[in-house]
């Protein structure tokens, strides 16, 4: 059923707010976690993303999307944030930005990529490097639910170096599966052939198309394409599947 825009929740979303970082936390040697109060903030949902802005003593101003990294926590929010070399944004937020210093933010943004506690179908969640934040948002919402909805996760990333959340990860968790695919490295206690993800892992990895699970993809262009183009391959259908892509840029 169509709903109307309820216009006090659109201006709230589209206005830009001031947050202060309170916290950080290294996930790789490339990666951190900005924890940020955002006073004022409407809320958002496990795979929603924001607008981070920051502007210059002489006026430039650069802009970036992000994606929410947790659930919603008061006006607490988390960003994973991966350096770019060269990037305006990236480079300030994984280098100068201290505890304490400001930055804008406008959203939440998204609905279609989101997964909400209610929903009663099993899921399946595939990410490609980065793309595990918004997926690690519905993992933990799905904790701060008690949620018993099974979920599994199939986790691709080049080398053990750039696992994100690796001890959150590791936590033992009734109904949540954990697979990761290497595609250039192994680590050293677990020998392997680095490959990348392929319908056969995915397969193996994932649910059957018969129990009709909610798809959620995550990652650079190509590798979104192919997981869900092997997803239809599979079975799945296509309705079912979400995804979120993000490609080359300078930041």
């Amino acid at each position: 059923m169509a709903r109307a825009a309820v216009p006090g929740r659109l201006t709230a979303r589209l206005a830009w707010r001031v947050a202060r970082l309170a916290e950080i936390r290294e996930e790789t040697p490339t990666a951190r976690t900005l924890v940020l109060d955002v006073p004022g903030w409407p809320g958002h949902l496990a795979g929603q993303h924001v607008d981070v802005r920051l502007t210059a003593e002489d006026g430039y101003r650069a802009q970036r999307s992000y994606s929410l990294a947790a659930p919603a926590d008061g006006d607490r929010v988390e960003l994973t944030v991966q350096r770019v070399p060269g990037g305006e944004v990236s480079e300030h937020l994984t280098g100068r930005y201290a505890l304490g210093d400001p930055i804008e933010l406008r959203g939440p943004v998204g609905g279609w990529f989101v997964w909400r506690p209610e929903d009663p179908e099993p899921v399946l969640l595939v990410a490609g490097g980065s793309g595990i934040v918004p997926v690690m948002a519905m993992l933990r919402a799905r904790r701060a639910a008690g949620s018993r909805t099974p979920f599994r996760l199939l986790y691709s990333l080049r080398t053990p170096a750039e696992l994100y959340y690796a001890a959150e990860l590791r936590l033992p968790r009734p109904g949540l599966d954990v697979t990761y695919n290497y595609t250039r490295a192994f680590p050293a206690d677990r020998p392997g052939i680095p490959r990348r993800l392929d319908a056969a892992a995915i397969a193996h990895g994932g649910w059957p198309p018969d129990f009709a699970p909610a798809c959620y993809v995550c990652g650079p262009t190509g590798f979104v394409e192919t997981v869900a183009d092997v997803l239809v391959e599979l079975g799945h259908e296509p309705h079912r599947i979400r995804t979120e892509r993000f490609g080359p840029s300078r930041d």
